[in-house]
């Protein structure tokens, strides 16, 4: 069942670029915590109502989704939200893991209280994930630790294009899991594992070593990958299937 968040409050000075950058949040989010499932169709009339704006803003964020590659647009159909193949995403993978590393060593930021106290409250809020075994805060909060970890650079350019690819890959963990949510231990090793990841890096921090956490950002990124992988592959679901039959 498609799961939508209502939309965030409309601030009252908000302007046209406003308007813009908060629908297209929005959207961009739903898309990638599955509110908005693979083959599902956006109607800009129904969105305008939503966010109380004429089509027109609504028809520029919609374009600019689907030139990240979230919507497509069919010939008379509308406007499809994407799917996405682990197999198709390889070389996304293979150029975020060096960005990463990048976040580490171009236009470092610099590192204060206020910087190092978001990474430490991050950190607890994953401790706690572990225990509540949730695929989709697990997506949030790994969307929120993304754009907390980019800001280790004031590199404009590696942000984007970071961001962008982040994006482009992200729905993909949330879609295996979906079909993995009996495998219980699977998923708890992945919640383990990022908290892990959010440990390491937030001592980076602390310790004012942002090449150190770009390094743990870069290692955990094609771990990750590996294991979406694997863990995509039918053969895997049917071993696991076996073990659990055979030992019942």
């Amino acid at each position: 069942m498609m799961r939508v968040e209502p939309a965030a409050e409309k601030p009252a000075d908000e302007g046209a670029r406003g308007r813009f950058e908060r629908i297209y949040q929005i959207l961009r989010t739903r898309i990638c915590l599955l509110d908005y499932e693979p083959g599902s169709r956006l109607r800009e009339e129904d969105l305008a109502d939503e966010f109380g704006v004429s089509r027109t803003p609504v028809r520029r964020v919609l374009v600019k989704l689907e030139a990240e590659g979230l919507l497509r647009s069919m010939h008379g159909v509308g406007t499809i939200v994407t799917d996405i193949d682990v197999s198709e995403l390889a070389q996304v993978y293979e150029l975020r893991v060096e960005l990463a590393e990048l976040v580490g060593k171009l236009s470092p930021a610099i590192i204060d209280e206020a910087l190092v106290a978001q990474f430490r409250d991050i950190r607890a809020r994953c401790d706690r994930l572990v225990a509540m075994r949730d695929p989709r805060l697990f997506s949030q909060i790994n969307m929120e630790f993304f754009h907390l970890f980019t800001t280790l650079t004031t590199n404009e350019p590696l942000r984007e294009i970071s961001e962008r690819l982040y994006y482009q890959t992200t729905r993909i963990w949330l879609k295996t899991a979906a079909r993995l949510s009996s495998f219980d231990e699977l998923l708890q090793n992945e919640f383990v594992i990022f908290q892990r990841e959010v440990a390491d890096i937030t001592e980076a921090v602390e310790h004012g070593d942002l090449a150190a956490a770009g390094h743990v950002r870069r290692a955990h990124i094609a771990m990750s990958f590996s294991r979406i992988r694997r863990a995509a592959k039918p053969a895997t679901i049917r071993t696991h299937l076996k073990t659990q039959y055979s030992e019942d």
